[in-house]
């Protein structure tokens, strides 16, 4: 029987992943266009919707992320479809115990945590089959704009990274392929998992310091931690307004946290993460060396 998967969001970073994974299992992989599809139509036949549509910045939060999810949760339930949703840590709060598990409070009460609380909730009240593979900070084998290799690693070929925080403290982090491949996994297996199932995929927990020096390993250089700049952050801050929400999300790089990945090993016994090294290789394979140009 030919399994299909239907992909919001396809040309985003999970879910560029997500189709690249679905199609070498063997899935039909469709992907849905905003400008010309209905949601309702697109969804029927579709055994997994990969949810990986989010609004184009923190600041239309607000307005927009649970409105999302509230309609693509409605949709797969009247289509009796499973939905894939790549879940984040922003629910725990500063105050949830770590390691963070399935089981693990959500306590968040900054408003982009709260926000997402309710974007998850909306698929528990709407009753649709669904499973969160929740992730921390991705790590992306492509160049795709985000924290790691803009922020974090864009000097990494220098000899240094620019850390957002304590460089002690641990962090939680997810090889994006590596996710994607558990995401079409655990979708194997939808129909014996539970009708809401939160998968923490734990990853890698490093900190600052444990990062740059999987880093020197990876390039075959001495790299160190440097302090990231917030101080040119807040002055762009009112000209640019995703940078509110990076500040509202600062906490995080100086709160000690993991992954719990007991649920994960339970599930997919046989999983196995991709080398730190050879993902973080992946990862810096287009930054600039010395003598080329740095973007």
């Amino acid at each position: 029987m030919t399994k299909r998967v239907l992909v919001l969001g396809g040309s985003g970073r999970f879910g560029r992943h997500a189709t690249q994974a679905f199609e070498a299992a063997g899935w039909h992989v469709r992907q849905f266009n905003r400008n010309q599809d209905d949601l309702e139509v697109a969804m029927q036949g579709a055994n997994v919707v990969v949810m990986g549509w989010n609004p184009p910045g923190y600041h239309l939060w607000e307005r927009q992320l649970v409105a999302l999810h509230t309609q693509v949760a409605e949709a797969a339930r009247k289509a009796g479809a499973t939905v894939l949703l790549p879940g984040n840590v922003y629910t725990f709060g500063p105050d949830a115990p770590s390691p963070w598990g399935a089981e693990t409070p959500h306590l968040a009460r900054n408003p982009l945590g709260r926000l997402r609380i309710a974007a998850e909730d909306a698929y528990r009240t709407a009753g649709t089959r669904t499973i969160i593979l929740r992730c921390g900070d991705f790590i992306d084998g492509e160049n795709s704009g985000n924290w790691f290799e803009s922020h974090i690693a864009k000097s990494a070929h220098k000899g240094f990274i620019r850390y957002p925080g304590d460089p002690t403290v641990p962090h939680s982090w997810a090889y994006l392929p590596d996710a994607a491949r558990a995401a079409v996994a655990l979708c194997e297996q939808r129909d014996r998992l539970n009708r809401f199932e939160d998968v923490p995929f734990s990853g890698y927990t490093l900190s600052g310091e444990d990062l740059a020096a999987a880093i020197s390993r990876a390039l075959g250089i001495k790299v160190t931690t440097r302090p990231f700049n917030w101080g040119l952050m807040r002055l762009l801050r009112p000209f640019v307004p995703v940078i509110g929400g990076l500040f509202e999300m600062r906490y995080l790089w100086s709160l000690p946290h993991e992954l719990d990945g007991q649920r994960l090993a339970a599930l997919l016994p046989d999983f196995k993460p991709t080398k730190i090294e050879d993902a973080l290789s992946a990862a810096l394979a287009h930054q600039s060396r010395p003598g080329e140009a740095f973007s």
